[in-house]
């Protein structure tokens, strides 16, 4: 659905892009996120049509975005950051007119109105004027007016800005279901949205891609070992210290005190897993052990080290 192979875009002698290359397959939903400044935006005008690449090519649904830009974004629903709405219209009078401008019509235009009012939760507020509405409803237009004309593929920049936990998970449901019937590169800043929702991710940094996979092999990527919280009921928590840090894989040991348990943060080697030894040695010193669990390595702490200055 998508194509893009060495797409640079240069403003004023800094470059924003830097020969970028990637693909998006038919009914994917892949998050592409990156630092403000890293480029996202600027691949996502660049695919819409809004504005032209300095060099390399860029196609969506096989039709190249420079070259045959109308064809192009008959195939695409773009929902920018900054959604621009026409405040003294009505809901169901902007999505009419937008359907029309972008070439539904007769019975269709009523049709997919409303069809995209039901899809985006917006059936109550269709009478109501968009600048009386809440920031909240007024991404759920932008949304609705990406969708009205039916685009194989959906780019939507931050779509659930300002919306509330409920809305926000409202609009995770409603991109899963999407990807049904449309192909969708979604950007975000809440990153654990991306982790559930998306098959596979981009981070993008500087204006070069840092990595392309699911999130799944981004977090077991992660150059760093992990960490366990073991809690303990022992006699000597310095002993028990120093007996721990000489298990293998376990780099460094701190501890605290909760009550009459010893609360131990064991910092592992990339790679390893010893909690079978360490539930064998505690199970050997008779120690009574409360709790020992493994931080999960998320998305955003993959983000973080591939976006971080050195």
């Amino acid at each position: 659905m998508i194509e893009v192979e060495n797409l640079t875009k240069r403003y004023s002698g800094v470059t924003a892009l830097d020969g970028i290359s990637f693909h998006v397959g038919k009914g994917e939903i892949v998050g592409f996120l990156g630092p403000n400044g890293a480029g996202k935006s600027t691949t996502m005008r660049i695919l819409s049509g809004f504005m032209p690449p300095s060099s390399g090519r860029a196609s969506v649904a096989g039709y190249d975005v420079g070259r045959e830009s109308l064809r192009a974004r008959e195939h695409v629903g773009y929902m920018p950051e900054n959604v621009p709405l026409y405040l003294e219209m009505r809901v169901t009078e902007y999505l009419r007119y937008r359907a029309a401008l972008k070439g539904v019509r007769g019975r269709k235009v009523t049709e997919r109105v409303n069809d995209v009012l039901e899809l985006c939760n917006l059936t109550e507020v269709a009478r109501k004027l968009i600048g009386k509405l809440s920031k909240g409803y007024r991404q759920r237009v932008g949304l609705a007016d990406a969708m009205v004309h039916e685009p194989d593929l959906l780019i939507l920049d931050e779509p659930t800005i300002g919306l509330d936990p409920n809305q926000i998970r409202q609009v995770r449901d409603l991109i899963r279901n999407l990807a049904r019937h449309h192909t969708i590169l979604l950007s975000s800043h809440i990153l654990s949205e991306v982790e559930q929702t998306c098959h596979r991710v981009i981070i993008i940094n500087r204006g070069k891609i840092e990595a392309l996979d699911t999130p799944q092999n981004l977090r077991q990527r992660l150059r760093g070992g992990g960490e366990i919280r073991l809690e303990i009921h022992a006699a000597n928590s310095a002993k028990a210290a120093d007996e721990l840090k000489r298990i293998a894989g376990i780099q460094s040991v701190a501890g605290d005190i909760d009550g009459d348990w010893h609360v131990f943060h064991l910092q592992t080697e990339a790679g390893s897993d010893p909690r079978p030894a360490i539930f064998h040695h505690c199970v050997k010193q008779g120690w009574q052990v409360r709790e020992l669990t493994q931080a999960r390595t998320s998305l955003e702490d993959v983000f973080v080290e591939m976006t971080q200055p050195e």
